[in-house]
Formats: structure tokens, sequence, C-alpha cells
């Protein structure tokens, strides 16, 4: 079986690097000295020129005027844009569309999709429920109601709370999962500036713009609530393993600073990278960063792909997470520990992955909780 990456997906690579390339991770100060959001806004620059760079049109089909290509592809570009820290919505945009592509109404998807692949548009995802522990379907209640005709599709209300939306304030649409009053998931699309949407300003761990979103009687037409079963289970998914991709950019890049700071560094005459105990943390880290990585590849591959009598994709993507928030804290912990005093010094790039990282960590959970969801999946497909 061959498990090399096609010349699509090579191409998405080599083009997202071209565009990062220009990226510096040290341009946007530290949150700790702001006090507040590092930037109202993201890279609005940055972002055209993945628009022009059709790198954010990877995923949709060529009806929308995207390539085709798969999740793989997708996080190949994210590993890129975590090695720099883009500040860009491309994990939510990317989402968001595949999401709409797959499961949304044909209206949905010609109003959406071509906007959202040439940069015109800019999606988000409200994935933290309202505490952040809970199941974000159950933040927001949907109600279901016919038109005064008592025809359908009528339209749905939405009632709740959602925190911790990223982007929220940029955004011109925010996919919000909610719960129906049977208690099953659906997605609604929701425009920002829609009556009865409100939003109260938060920062995140990396001190980038979140908002916590109030629904109150917000009334979205039928076309644009996604009720196929299983929609929000994938969206979910698809996110987490998105995330899963920007953590190993962000280790990689990291442990290339380390590696370059110890070849440097030196102590009694010798560079601190001929020491056994620093080479033997660097060796660890690199074996977390391998691990993490062929977890990301088989989770992503298991999104796109069905394969019959293994465990749900759920698993995969559990195992991915596992490995990725256990060991993008190791990678950043081991980096400021091997930098001394020099890794706290906010004139250096390193304290910016130390934050990304923090929030990567908290997004994707802890790995006792991926580990009891996947003991109850084994359990219920017994393997073998």
């Amino acid at each position: 079986m061959d498990f090399s990456f096609t010349e699509e997906q090579l191409a998405a690579v080599e083009a997202a690097r071209a565009v990062f390339s220009g990226v510096a991770p040290d341009s946007v100060p530290s949150p700790a000295l702001t006090h507040g959001p590092v930037a109202e806004d993201f890279d609005r620059a940055l972002w055209r020129k993945l628009a022009d760079g059709d790198l954010l049109s990877l995923a949709l089909a060529g009806t929308y005027g995207g390539a085709g290509l798969d999740p793989i592809a997708l996080c190949l570009v994210l590993r890129e844009a975590g090695k720099v820290l883009a500040r860009v919505p491309l994990l939510e945009t990317y989402a968001a569309g595949l999401a709409v592509q797959t499961y949304g109404s044909a209206a949905l998807r010609a109003r959406l999709l071509p906007a959202a692949g040439s940069g015109g548009v800019v999606l988000t995802v409200a994935a933290n429920g309202r505490t952040g522990h809970d199941g974000a379907e159950l933040a927001v209640q949907a109600r279901h109601q016919q038109d005064d005709r008592n025809e359908e599709p009528g339209r749905w209300l939405l009632d709740g709370v959602q925190t911790a939306v990223p982007w929220a304030q940029q955004a011109d649409h925010i996919l919000v999962p909610a719960h129906t009053t049977e208690g099953r998931p659906v997605i609604a699309v929701v425009p920002r500036l829609h009556e009865g949407v409100t939003l109260a300003e938060q920062v995140s761990t990396s001190g980038e713009r979140f908002a916590e979103i109030t629904f109150d009687g917000v009334r979205i037409p039928a076309d644009d609530v996604i009720t196929a079963d299983g929609a929000w289970e994938w969206l979910r998914n698809v996110l987490a393993t998105g995330t899963c991709a920007l953590a190993l950019g962000l280790g990689e890049a990291v442990l290339g600073m380390t590696s370059s700071y110890a070849g440097k560094r030196e102590q009694f005459g010798h560079p601190i990278a001929t020491f056994q105990a620093v080479a033997v943390q660097a060796a660890d880290r690199y074996i977390d960063l391998r691990a993490m990585e062929a977890t990301l590849w088989q989770a992503a591959w298991r999104l796109s792909i069905d394969t019959p009598g293994a465990l749900p994709f759920t698993g995969d993507v559990a195992v991915a997470k596992i490995w990725a928030s256990e060991g993008v804290r190791r990678v950043v912990q081991t980096a400021q520990h091997l930098h001394g005093g020099f890794g706290a010094d906010t004139d250096y790039a390193l304290h910016r992955y130390h934050a990304w990282a923090k929030q990567l960590e908290l997004s994707l959970g802890p790995a006792a909780a991926h580990e009891e969801v996947l003991g109850d999946l084994i359990a219920a497909h017994p393997l073998g």
C-alpha cells in the first residue's frame, strides 16, 4: 500500500509554504503585555494571499470553484499555518465549508461556498458550548416552527449561549450547534449581524479575540439549518483533526528553534546540544512529534474513507487528540527549559509559540477524557 501523499496534496503544501514564508510569528505582541487581545482583526493581507493562491477553496468541489481535495490536504496546509502561527480563521473556514458542502442544503451551498472559497466570506464554528465541558450542541436550543400557512420548510428559533467562539467578531457566518426538543443535534448557519445575536468580548490564552454569543429568539430559515444525522459529530471531528495539524506544525517549528539554539549555546566550552541530558530530551520530543504525525494522518484518512468493520472514525480522532494535546505541551515545555532565561524573552518568538500551544492544548482537551471516549468505543465495537 502506498502511503505517500498525492501530487495534488504536495502541490498544496508547496503553495502554502510560499504564502506563509513571509509570516513572522514574533511580529505580534505577547498576550502577557497587552492586557487584552493582541490585535483587533486577523491578518487580512495574509487572508487575501491565501485566497489568491486558491488555498481557501482546496476542499470545495469544482462546482464552487474548488479543487475537491480531501481532509489530508487541508491538514497539510494547516500544519504549515501552525509553523508560523498564522493569524487567520483557516481551520474554522475549512471545517465550516466542508460541513456545508457535505450536509447543507443546495441553496445554502450555492450562497456560501463560492464566496468562502474566494475569501469574500469568513466562516467560524461555535464548538465549545456554554462551559467548555458539556457538548456544544447542548448550549443552544433549536425549535422548529412552521410558517403561518402550516407549510414546510418554515424556520428555526434559537435560544442559548455559546462561549469562546474564535474569530466571531470578524466572521460573516457562524455555524452554531444546537439541540432540538427531541435532543437531536442540528447546526444552524447564523449571520453575525442578525437580530437577536449579541457578542460579548473574550480573549483566548493566545491573546486572540474570542466572543461569548447570546442567541435570543434568533429566527433562521430552514434552508440554513443542517439537520442530517451525524453532521455535528463529523464537523466536530474535522475541527479536532485540524487542531491536531496546527499543533503538529507548531511543535515542529519549536523543536527546530530548540535544535538551532542548543547547537549554538555553549557551556563549559561545548554546545549544549552535545550534552547527553539535552540530547535525550530533544530525542524524546522528536518521538512525540512523530507519534503526533502518524496519528494525525490516520485520523484525517478516516475522515475521508469509510472502512467497514473498523472502529468509528471518532476513535482515530481521539487517539490523535491524545498525542497532540500531550505532545505539544511537552515539546514547548522542553523548549522553554533548554532555552533557559532566553525562552522567556518577549522579543524572542518562543513566548508566542508557548501561548498558542497552551491554547491548542486547552482546545483539544485532556488526554484522560479522550481515553475514556476511546475505551467506550472499543467496548462497543470489539476488535479482532
